[in-house]
């Protein structure tokens, strides 16, 4: 368990980018889940959604019900958007 924890801790393979935000919105997020904050931005949101959800099921991380309603809630309002992966090893 402290291996995968140091991968994901290490992980610089993913595609997906990190997406750029004022140091204001940096200092507000702090260790909040999508289920307390999101991106101001309604532009990126969708693509927040997604990038998001990848990564807790790429690594198996887990979601709790409000965190899960919040993302279902991102993904209902925004058509097209894919969510592919490969589970981490």
């Amino acid at each position: 368990m402290a291996a995968r924890r140091e991968a994901y801790a290490n992980d610089l393979g993913q595609v997906a980018p990190l997406v750029a935000v004022t140091a204001r919105s940096n200092r507000s997020k702090v260790d909040q889940d999508s289920a307390q904050w999101l991106l101001p931005s309604a532009d990126v949101l969708c693509q927040y959604g997604a990038e998001w959800t990848a990564m807790k099921v790429f690594w198996g991380l887990a979601v709790d019900e409000l965190e899960r309603d919040r993302l279902l809630d991102i993904a209902a309002g925004r058509g097209g958007t894919d969510v592919e992966f490969t589970p981490a090893p």
